[in-house]
C-alpha cells in the first residue's frame, strides 16, 4: 500500500484545485485562486515582425491567455521589443513568453522585454553528447556550481526586471549530466527542473513556474505527480505549466493531449496549460479551453468515499492484475465494446463502422486493425452470420431467449446476479457502480472466476468515482476483468474526445481496465459553439458509433496499453522550425499509416529532436535549411539528407531494418 503521505495532489475523491504560490505574468497572474490560464505558441519566423504579430493577435482572439515566441539567438530576442510595440499599439496586451534554448545571452536580452521567459534545464547550460559519465558527489557538486554561474546572471535580470521564468524540463532533452544519474527517467525530469529551481531560490527569486513535459503521456503524468510529491518534501508549491510535448496533429494529437493534461487536471493539478498540436496555433486555444473549462464547477459533484492509503504506487507504471476470462483481463490487451443497442444490426454493412468488412464474394469478414471485440446489442438480435469470434453482450432477459447461444453473453445487473442461477459457463458480464459493492456481492465475486465487471458511474467526478471502485477490488483482493463504461450526453463529437480521452485515459495511465466502453450517443455537433478557430473533425456521412470506435482506439493507444496504428511524434513547429511540419507530417503519415508497430518522430528542428528519439524507433529531423537527419532511436543513421529524397530514405531506413511491410491492398 502507497501511504497518503505520499500524496501528490489534495484528494483523490473530492475535487479541489492543488493550491500553488501565484506568480505574475504581466498583468496576468497565474497559480494560487486564479483558473487555468491558456497559453499557445507562435510558429512564425520571430525576425518576421509582422508575420508573428498577425498569429498573436488570431491567437488572443481564440482565447489565449499567454503568447510564447521563440528566441534562438540575440537577434530574435532583440525583436521582440519591436514585437511587443506593435502589439501594444493594435491594443493588445497579452503577456509574452520567450522560448529559450541552447542561448543563454539571448535569455538575458529578452528577459528585459517580454514578461517570462522559458529556460529548459537540459540545453540552458549544456551540450548533449549521449556520453554516459561516471559522476562521483564533488564531481557532480563541481557540475551544479558550473550550472550556477551560468544561470545566475538571467535569475538578477528577472528579479531586476520583474520577469518570471518558466523552468520546463523535456523528457527528450535531459542532460548527460542528469541522463548519467537519474537514467532517461520521470525522476531526472524532476531533478532536472529543482536544480535551477535551487538555484533562484538561493537567490530569494520565486518568479517560478515548472513543467515536466514528455511525447508519452505515461511519463508526462508520473513526472508532474513526483515533482509535486518532491516540491511538498522541500516546502515549495510553484504553479505547473502542462502539457503534452510533440503529441502531432488532427484528432490523434487532441486525444493524447487530452489523456495526459486530462488526467493531471482531474486531481486539480496543474495552473497553465498548452496543447501541442502540429497545426496553426490559434487551432490548439480552443481544445485546451475546452480541457479546462471541464473543471470550472467540478467541486460540486456527489461525495465519494475518502480513502486511507493508495493500494497502487501512482509513480510507476503496472497494470491492475486480474484473472483472464474468455480472453478479456489478464495479460490480454484491453478489449474494445461496440454499443447497438440502439442501432439496426440487419445489415452486413453496419459492422463497418466498428471495423469488419464483409466480402459478399468470397462471404468472409475482413477485420482492420481497429476493430471492435465486443458487440452489445442490448434486446436486438442479428439478422445475418456476425464475424467469427466476435462476442456479443445482450440484456439477460433477451439471452435467455436466444435458441443458439454461441459467442453470446448475458449483461446482468447486480440484483440478476445475485438471485438468477441460469449463466453462461464461459463468461458473463456484471453492471455496477461504487454503490454496488456489498459485502454479498464481494462475497459472491471472490469465487466467480466467469465474470467479468462493467463499471459505470452517474457522478459528476466520475473517473475519480471509478478509480475508487478500482481501488476498493484491490482492497477486497476480487481480481474479475473490469471494462469501464461512460455515458456522454448532450455533447458535440469535439468535445467526445476530449473528455472521454480524459476519463478513461485517466484509468489506464494508472493500468486500471482491462475493456473500454462507451453508451450510444448522438453528437450535437448542430449545437457546439463554433468559432473560427475551432477544427471539426465532423464528417456528415460517419455514425456515432465509427467517431466512438476510432477515439477508443486513440485512448488506447495514447496510454500505450494497445498500439492500433502508427504513432507520430510530431513536434508543433515553431520559429526555428526548419521545414513545413504540417506538409511533412502529413506526407509521411500517407506512406507509412500502414506500419501499427511503429512510433516515427517528425521534428523541425534539433532542440529536441535526439532526445525524444528515445521514445521513437525513427526520426526525421530539420538540420539546416533544406536538409533532414534521419534517426534510428537516439543514433544518427544519416546526415543532411536533401528534403526532397528524405521521405524516400526514411522508408528506405526502415525497410533494410526488416520493418516494412506491403500495404494490405483489401
Amino acid at each position: 500500500m502507497i501511504e497518503m503521505m505520499n500524496k501528490y495532489c489534495n484528494s483523490l475523491t473530492e475535487y479541489s484545485r492543488y493550491k500553488t504560490r501565484e506568480v505574475y505574468v504581466g498583468d496576468v497572474s497565474l497559480g494560487g485562486n486564479n483558473p487555468i490560464r491558456i497559453q499557445s505558441m507562435t510558429i512564425t519566423d520571430t525576425m518576421d515582425t509582422k508575420a508573428t504579430v498577425e498569429q498573436t493577435i488570431r491567437m488572443v482572439d481564440a482565447g489565449c491567455e499567454y503568447v510564447r515566441i521563440t528566441a534562438p539567438s540575440i537577434n530574435e530576442a532583440k525583436n521582440l521589443e519591436n514585437i511587443k510595440n506593435d502589439l501594444r499599439k493594435r491594443g493588445y496586451t497579452v503577456p509574452l513568453i520567450a522560448d529559450i534554448h541552447f542561448t543563454p545571452n539571448a535569455a538575458e536580452v529578452a528577459a528585459r522585454i517580454v514578461e517570462k521567459v522559458r529556460v529548459n534545464p537540459g540545453n540552458y547550460a549544456d551540450k548533449k553528447k549521449f556520453e554516459s559519465i561516471d559522476y562521483s558527489d564533488e564531481s557532480y557538486g563541481i557540475e551544479l556550481m558550473r550550472i550556477r554561474e551560468k544561470f545566475t546572471p538571467l535569475i538578477k535580470i528577472c528579479m531586476e526586471y520583474g520577469t518570471a521564468m518558466r523552468i520546463g524540463a523535456n523528457h527528450g532533452s535531459l542532460s548527460d549530466r542528469i541522463m548519467s544519474r537519474y537514467g532517461d527517467t520521470p525522476l531526472g525530469m524532476v531533478e532536472s527542473a529543482l536544480e535551477f529551481v535551487r538555484i533562484c531560490e538561493e537567490l530569494s527569486y520565486h518568479e517560478i513556474v515548472l513543467s515536466m513535459k514528455s511525447s508519452n503521456p505515461q511519463v508526462m503524468v508520473q513526472a508532474y505527480r513526483l515533482l509535486i510529491q518532491k516540491m511538498e518534501e522541500e516546502g515549495m508549491n510553484y504553479p505547473l505549466h502542462l502539457g503534452v510535448t510533440e503529441a502531432g496533429g488532427g484528432e490523434d494529437g487532441r486525444i493524447k493531449s487530452a489523456v495526459g493534461i486530462g488526467t493531471l487536471l482531474e486531481d486539480g493539478i496543474g495552473d497553465t496549460i498548452r496543447v501541442s498540436l502540429t497545426e496553426d496555433p490559434e487551432f490548439e486555444v480552443p481544445v485546451a479551453i475546452s480541457l479546462a473549462s471541464r473543471y470550472k464547477n467540478r467541486g460540486d459533484h456527489d461525495s465519494i468515499k475518502p480513502l486511507d492509503e493508495i493500494p497502487i504506487d501512482p509513480f510507476i507504471y503496472k497494470r491492475r492484475t486480474s484473472v483472464a476470462v474468455s480472453g478479456i483481463g489478464g495479460s490480454n490487451l484491453p478489449t474494445v465494446v461496440a454499443d447497438f443497442s440502439l442501432r439496426n444490426a440487419s445489415s452486413h454493412k453496419e459492422l463497418k463502422d466498428i471495423g469488419y468488412n464483409y466480402d459478399e464474394i468470397t462471404d468472409k469478414w475482413n477485420m482492420e486493425d481497429a476493430a471492435a471485440d465486443i458487440i452489445y446489442l442490448g434486446k436486438n438480435t442479428f439478422t445475418f452470420n456476425p464475424p467469427s469470434g466476435l462476442k456479443i453482450i445482450h440484456d439477460y432477459n433477451s439471452w435467455l431467449e436466444l435458441n443458439d447461444k454461441r459467442d453470446s453473453f448475458p449483461l446482468l445487473t447486480k440484483e440478476q446476479y445475485l438471485s438468477k442461477t441460469e449463466f453462461s459457463s464461459n463468461l458473463n458480464f456484471l453492471l455496477i457502480d461504487l454503490n454496488s459493492l456489498t459485502e454479498d456481492l464481494i462475497k459472491k465475486l471472490k469465487s466467480d472466476d466467469k465474470i467479468v465487471l462493467v463499471v459505470e458511474t452517474n457522478n459528476t467526478h466520475g473517473m475519480a468515482e471509478q478509480r475508487r471502485l478500482f481501488f476498493e477490488l484491490i482492497h477486497k483482493d476480487i481480481v474479475n476483468p473490469v471494462i469501464v463504461k461512460r455515458e456522454y450526453e448532450n455533447i458535440s463529437s469535439d468535445q467526445f474526445r476530449i473528455y472521454s480521452s480524459t476519463d478513461l485515459g485517466a484509468l489506464l495511465i494508472d493500468g486500471l481496465g482491462d475493456g473500454v466502453w462507451v453508451g450510444n450517443n448522438n453528437f450535437s455537433d448542430h449545437n457546439a459553439n463554433k468559432n473560427n478557430y475551432v477544427k471539426s473533425f465532423v464528417n456528415t456521412q460517419e455514425s456515432a458509433q465509427k467517431i466512438i470506435n476510432r477515439t477508443l482506439f486513440g485512448i488506447l493507444q495514447a496510454a500505450r496499453v494497445r498500439i492500433s496504428k502508427t504513432e507520430y511524434i510530431a513536434c508543433p513547429s515553431c520559429g526555428r522550425t526548419l521545414f513545413d511540419l504540417q506538409e511533412t507530417t502529413e506526407m509521411i503519415r500517407k506512406r507509412t499509416e500502414h506500419l501499427k508497430s511503429l512510433k516515427i518522430a517528425i521534428m523541425g528542428c534539433i532542440v529536441n529532436g535526439p532526445g525524444e528519439m528515445a521514445d521513437a524507433d525513427y526520426g526525421y529531423v530539420g538540420s539546416g535549411v533544406d536538409k533532414i537527419t534521419l534517426y534510428k532511436e537516439k543514433e544518427i543513421v544519416k546526415r543532411n539528407v536533401p528534403a526532397s529524397k528524405a521521405v524516400d530514405e526514411l522508408i528506405e531506413l526502415i525497410k533494410s531494418d526488416g520493418n516494412w511491410i506491403e500495404r494490405n491492398k483489401i
